[in-house]
């Protein structure tokens, strides 16, 4: 079993590795970059650090994050923090990893999903963070495009 974060993007429940997650935080004012690429909402300040806001429903090819939302994800890579929105968070569990096969996903689920875990008798796919970070690339699969 493996620890997941349990949260909803889109207005579908998703599952993220605990191991993606530095931090959940509610982000105060986001900056706005001029120039940035279409899913980075901008930059926002958190106990002295600085990241990059990472609009969710852009980076999957969706309708953007609505501007209310505040609630994010803090992930680390490559020494940078990444604040992905999400519409809300559950909790932490222990999940069994599934694999995706025969399944078929539209628009940037497909690229970010890569597994399936078994929610309340339901399932519920499993996002990788850094494929929704324009221009990081995941160690396995490039990003998606911004």
């Amino acid at each position: 079993m493996e620890l997941f974060l349990v949260g909803h993007v889109a207005g579908r429940v998703i599952a993220v590795p605990a191991d993606q997650v530095d931090s959940v935080v509610d982000l105060g004012e986001i900056v706005p970059v001029p120039g940035a690429v279409g899913a980075v909402r901008g930059l926002a300040a958190l106990r002295s650090r600085v990241m990059t806001v990472v609009d969710t429903g852009l980076a999957l090819g969706l309708e953007p994050t609505p501007a209310a939302i505040r609630r994010a994800i803090v992930t680390r890579v490559q020494g940078h923090h990444y604040a992905v929105l999400v519409d809300a968070l559950e909790d932490v569990a222990p999940f069994t990893r599934h694999p995706l096969a025969g399944l078929y996903l539209r628009h940037g689920w497909a690229a970010a999903g890569t597994g399936l875990i078994e929610h309340d008798g339901e399932p519920v796919l499993i996002i990788d963070l850094t494929r929704l970070l324009p221009g990081v690339a995941a160690p396995d699969t490039p990003a998606l495009a911004a």
